[in-house]
């Protein structure tokens, strides 16, 4: 079993990206890499200083050319950060060279899942949780536009990656039918 194109897992901060895509990568036999990892790496700082110490104008044009070149790579699957969709040039690297696959959560799945870290630049305001609903009524549309929408909810990662193989599987990105299966 295996992709045929790198993966690209998109959608709000806490919907899911990093734990679904490494799992998905590991029943895959692939690499997962975390764009806002590397990111932190080719900058020598945290996402968090980029935004305070540069902006957030700075911080999407260095992620916009860290996922290019990643997108440059061998098939992987890759999760991007919340913002990083909304990039037009992003999102037309994605559109060329992967599947985007985008992981939409509910308001109150995000929240419970995102209050629970306090470095989240994005929700550093006085009330946050109407910072994410803005969020979400903003980036959605956007998010709309992604090859494939997988529903991430309050349950199991493993049944969120499992959602995720179907979908990619039923649009014939994925041979096989499954891990477990032995193949």
């Amino acid at each position: 079993m295996s992709f045929n194109r790198t993966v690209a897992l998109i959608g709000m901060m806490g919907a899911g990206k990093t734990k679904v895509g490494r799992l998905l990568a590991q029943r895959q036999g692939l690499k997962f890499i975390d764009a806002d990892t590397e990111i932190q790496e080719a900058a020598g700082c945290s996402i968090e200083d980029i935004f305070e110490t540069q902006g957030e104008a700075v911080f999407r044009e260095g992620e916009r050319k860290v996922i290019a070149r990643l997108l440059n790579g061998p098939v992987h699957v890759l999760a991007t950060g919340g913002g990083a969709f909304q990039n037009a040039s992003t999102r037309a690297v994605i559109a060329e060279r992967a599947v985007s696959v985008w992981l939409k959560a509910d308001l109150d799945v995000l929240w419970e899942r995102v209050s629970r870290r306090s470095n989240r630049p994005m929700l550093k305001t006085a009330d946050p949780r109407r910072t994410l609903a803005d969020l979400i009524e903003k980036r959605y549309p956007v998010y709309a536009l992604a090859d494939l929408t997988v529903v991430s909810e309050g349950g199991p990662v493993e049944e969120t990656v499992v959602r995720v193989e179907d979908a990619l599987r039923g649009a014939g990105y994925l041979a096989g039918r499954g891990a477990e299966a032995g193949e």
